[in-house]
């Protein structure tokens, strides 16, 4: 995100979500030879809730849907730090653009003012440097940045606050003015179609510290992709509403893992993280009609998701053999009738402690909490249950 000058620069991503959802703790069971997660009931942190391994807290087994809406209170945790980030952090730049890299030196000028001046509703902007910030319009059909949804002059604002003479707004004021201003304006855009987990936000850009001090009072609302660090200043091709809004990540990425829980950022998967995409899937192929419910998506979800891992880790006994699991998302009634389908197929481990630390890709060796998984012996042998589905995933037949 970018700051004023005497501001330092953002945070690495990672250390900077101290908004993070209160996670649970879990304990362990075993379905025939394999480690299915489990929930702990205990004491409340404000952090971490439950219990350590090994009090007796009345443990019971934590069911399929609750992890996944774990798991999804984790992906939302993720995003709503990025956005919060974006309010609070974006708009102290004296350039008045939202980035991470923080604009020094001299406002922009000339082609920069003139894009930012001419921006209108429907409007697509890019830049190619954080620090001059040389706005530029550009084809909404070619890569851009920001997608214009409204300028809005706030001299018109009521009272005095924007008036003639007035202090440039703090940050606090400008993330206030995006949510009461700019968000509406993107529901009103789309008329309501903003997938809410999506991966697109709304975002601000203000018309900088120096054109404040000439009169300048109009910010222009827009949207913006977010990259998966939250940095909303990644490239896009075509307008928001003629895309699939879904947010899934490209077959081999890795997400990175911070005290047992994922942290929605890739690494490599040379690095620890907490799982590995194996593939997307289209619900849309499948389901035509209105929202499916959750078990109907986890059923083929299970199945999908299944051939993925036999594909992707070449072979069908590379799961058990590793001892990793598979898991996947829901969509949820809002995603689905703004026209999101897509969902991703990851494989990692439960743990104790939410997730356990995997360190190499799936498709070759691994290993897990530090140490090389031991392979089940051949009598007993069942697939890892999937995480969160209902269900274990069938073996694929001999061949």
């Amino acid at each position: 995100m970018s700051s004023d000058d005497e501001v330092p620069q953002a945070p690495e991503p990672g250390t900077e979500r101290s908004d993070r959802p209160t996670r649970r703790r879990a304990g362990a069971n075993r379905r025939g030879s394999s480690a299915v997660a489990r929930k702990r009931s205990g004491r409340a942190a404000s952090r971490i809730a439950g219990a350590g391994p090994g009090e007796d807290t009345g443990a019971k087994a934590l069911h399929p849907h609750r992890l996944r809406w774990g798991l999804l209170a984790v992906a939302v945790g993720a995003v709503v730090a990025a956005l919060v980030t974006l309010s609070i952090s974006g708009f102290r730049s004296s350039h008045g653009l939202e980035v991470h890299d923080p604009g020094s030196g001299k406002p922009p000028a000339g082609r920069a003012d003139a894009a930012f001046g001419a921006a209108k509703s429907g409007d697509c902007l890019t830049w190619t440097s954080t620090k001059t910030l040389d706005l530029t319009k550009v084809n909404c059909a070619d890569k851009h940045l920001f997608e214009v949804t409204a300028d809005i002059d706030l001299s018109r604002y009521p009272g005095r606050e924007f008036g003639p003479g007035s202090a440039f707004p703090d940050s606090l004021r400008f993330a206030e003015l995006r949510d009461e201003q700019c968000a509406p304006a993107a529901a009103a855009y789309l008329g309501g179609r903003l997938d809410p987990r999506g991966r697109f936000v709304v975002g601000m850009v203000n018309p900088g510290e120096p054109g404040w001090r000439n009169g300048d009072r109009t910010i222009r609302c827009g949207l913006q992709l977010v990259s998966a660090t939250g940095n909303a200043t990644q490239q896009t091709v075509g307008r928001v509403r003629d895309s699939d809004q879904s947010r899934i990540f490209d077959a081999g990425t890795c997400i990175g893992i911070n005290q047992n829980l994922p942290t929605n950022e890739p690494v490599p998967c040379g690095q620890p993280h907490a799982y590995e995409v194996m593939s997307t899937v289209d619900l849309g192929t499948h389901f035509t009609g209105g929202p499916p419910a959750n078990p109907d998506q986890d059923k083929f979800m299970q199945d999908e998701c299944a051939r993925a891992a036999n594909d992707y880790l070449g072979g069908q006994d590379a799961l058990i053999n590793k001892t990793l699991t598979i898991f996947w998302d829901n969509l949820d009634t809002r995603s689905w009738l703004v026209g999101s389908r897509k969902l991703n197929c990851l494989v990692g481990k439960g743990s104790q402690d939410g997730f356990a630390t995997i360190t190499g890709s799936a498709k070759g060796d691994v290993l897990i909490d530090g140490q090389a998984p031991v392979p089940p012996p051949s009598s007993g042998r069942s697939t890892p249950a999937p995480l969160p589905g209902a269900a274990p995933a069938p073996i694929p037949p001999q061949r």
